[in-house]
């Protein structure tokens, strides 16, 4: 068992680090304040493949593992988790349509989304079914050669900002196996977007409400075969939960090390905050946590590529227990800041903001537990 990252993607990850410090650091603060999208900057990350890491090779994508996304992302979100939790999802929406669309779609989509010229969204939450995604309603009904989606989805990232929706319709019965996948063009007639949504994190990324009425989308653009959807969403999901998790490592690692300085500027009492025996072992605590966390990400990363039957507990454990000691590690870092870590001069508010939300998406950590509880009872779960 070999912990360490080989020569590639240790010169991945710094290609990742210079490009948060160059692209992303200098302007997170003004898009959190101002809330900007910023589009730009995303199609920069395309020109160095991070818009679709783990993409198919056949659309353009790099066709990595999802270890060495990690890699990136963490990277990314130790100076900015709003922004690289988007391009997170974009990255699991290009997958999703490289892995499973037919030939037109890609052909249509597959270069545009691998290159960040066009950006995508995905649409399972509906304003009924936030933790149980089977029972959502949308409907996808056949009409000749097109589906017609009626419904609503709720919580979208990048709503009416994106090119393309990745969504999931019911097609047939009531169930899992009722529900397909669906890649829409964003602009098409009877799709509508409500009001941005006004949230105490992720301000860099609009958050809305979608409506579709009598919306038109044609059969080739069905990811798969009908009744697959649900599966893909999950399997979109297991990534997802390594990736949000990931996102989380990030930001307390950028955490640590805006506490780490401080420790060592600041004075107290005519001493360094470093000398204080309670702060030592509040820092030591912290990079426990985020050490454990990383390597429990990077576990569950290596069974999804492996192919592993017990991925999906591995993935909702890593998505757990990141998202749970990372927020409090930037929660401890804040506190170690006093009265500045309230700031918005400086990053540590806009981390806890930006980190709070990851307990809760991609399926709040309450349902994690259910996840891994029901493998351990049903399956059991290998854990030696």
């Amino acid at each position: 068992m070999d912990f360490r990252l080989s020569d590639e993607q240790q010169a991945f990850a710094q290609a990742a680090r210079d490009f948060a410090l160059g692209e992303l650091e200098p302007h997170a603060a003004r898009w959190d304040a101002e809330g900007i999208f910023p589009r730009e900057t995303f199609a920069k990350a395309g020109k160095l493949g991070f818009c679709s890491i783990y993409a198919p090779e056949c659309i353009g994508g790099l066709g990595l593992p999802r270890l060495d996304a990690t890699l990136v992302f963490e990277e990314m979100a130790a100076v900015d988790p709003s922004t690289t939790a988007f391009l997170t999802i974009h990255n699991m929406a290009t997958w999703m349509i490289g892995s499973w669309g037919g030939p037109r779609l890609r052909d249509d989509w597959g270069l545009l989304l691998a290159s960040g010229e066009k950006l995508a969204s995905y649409c399972l939450t509906e304003p009924g079914s936030g933790s149980d995604a089977a029972s959502l309603a949308t409907r996808a009904e056949k009409s000749g050669g097109a589906y017609v989606l009626n419904g609503s989805k709720a919580f979208i990232s990048g709503a009416g900002d994106t090119d393309i929706l990745v969504v999931m319709a019911r097609s047939g019965a009531a169930g899992p196996g009722g529900i397909s996948a669906f890649a829409v063009p964003a602009d098409t007639p009877g799709i509508s977007y409500g009001r941005k949504e006004n949230k105490m994190g992720w301000n860099s990324q609009p958050t809305r409400p979608i409506v579709f009425e009598n919306v038109r989308v044609p059969e080739e653009y069905r990811l798969g075969e009908e009744g697959e959807g649900f599966r893909f969403a999950m399997k979109g999901l297991d990534g997802g939960r390594i990736n949000i998790a990931t996102c989380s490592v990030g930001a307390a690692q950028g955490a640590y090390d805006a506490a780490r300085w401080y420790m060592g500027e600041r004075r107290q009492f005519g001493r360094a905050l470093a000398e204080f025996q309670a702060l030592q072992f509040k820092l030591a605590d912290m990079v426990t946590h985020i050490v454990a966390a990383r390597q429990m990400v990077r576990l569950a990363a290596a069974k999804l590529d492996e192919g592993d039957p017990q991925a999906p507990s591995y993935c909702a454990m890593a998505k757990r227990l990141a998202t749970d000691l990372c927020f409090q590690a930037c929660l401890d870092a804040q506190q170690m800041h006093g009265g500045y870590g309230y700031l918005k001069d400086y990053p540590l508010e806009r981390l806890v903001r930006d980190t709070r939300v990851h307990q809760i998406l991609e399926g709040t950590n309450e349902i994690m537990r259910v996840i891994i509880a029901r493998q351990i009872l049903e399956k059991g779960v290998d854990i030696r």
